[in-house]
């Protein structure tokens, strides 16, 4: 795995030398801090239930813009071809992008934690739902990275690959909002498909394995997906 570890350097520093990269963890922070603090001084809610209640709809949008040069920059500049020459495989160049884009989606929550302290000092805080919470969303941010690495890996345009990996994540977060134009015999199937419902089922406190194994299936169909994009192309 030592090839995969360093393309996870190479992009993670692409990803730290790019102010792309601060202007999508800017914007991530004023929207989540606007949902926080909002009801936090105008109505006197010091919880974290609008911050978590947002964060999949976010999500929706910032990690497609964190994945989608992973790929398509590549195809753009011609570098792909160079870095094929190289002594690796397809499975490790995915395993490597894929990390640098979950350790990068991992420091854009750091700053997030001043909320639950915020709380805590203010009022009593269930520690509980907020671990929940937070696990969630690396679970979530993972499954939505390898979704944003496949529809990168479709395109060599990074518009094109940002609009499909955000129609992507957006389906699988609205699905549970239209439930109710559904029968009920599908209900339980397309409730199951909704990246939402399982998110909040964490964001709870309640770890469950099938809200766990429905981050990795996602995860692993998405990066099954860019590994057949990379080697149509080849």
């Amino acid at each position: 795995m030592s090839p995969a570890i360093n393309i996870f350097k190479r992009e993670f520093r692409a990803y730290i030398a790019s102010p792309i990269a601060y202007i999508v963890i800017s914007v991530f922070l004023l929207i989540t801090g606007w949902f926080f603090f909002t009801p936090f001084f105008l109505q006197n809610q010091a919880n974290l239930r609008s911050f978590f209640n947002l964060l999949p709809m976010v999500f929706s949008f910032v990690v497609p813009a964190v994945t989608m040069r992973l790929f398509s920059e590549e195809f753009s500049v011609g570098s792909y071809e160079t870095l094929m020459t190289l002594p690796v495989t397809f499975t490790q160049i995915i395993v490597g992008k894929f990390l640098a884009a979950c350790a990068f989606i991992a420091i854009m929550l750091v700053p997030t934690l001043l909320y639950p302290l915020t709380v805590s000092v203010l009022g009593v805080l269930d520690w509980g739902p907020v671990i929940g919470g937070y696990l969630g969303a690396l679970l979530l941010g993972g499954a939505f990275s390898a979704v944003g690495l496949f529809a990168s890996s479709l395109t060599r345009n990074q518009i094109i690959a940002f609009i499909v990996g955000m129609a992507i994540c957006f389906s699988l977060t609205l699905v549970n909002q239209m439930l109710f134009f559904l029968p009920k015999s599908m209900l339980g199937f397309f409730e199951y498909l909704g990246a939402d419902f399982h998110f909040q089922n964490i964001a709870k406190g309640i770890i469950d394995t099938r809200d766990i194994l429905y981050f990795i299936s996602v995860g692993f169909i998405g990066l099954y997906g860019a590994n057949l994009a990379m080697r149509e192309k080849c």
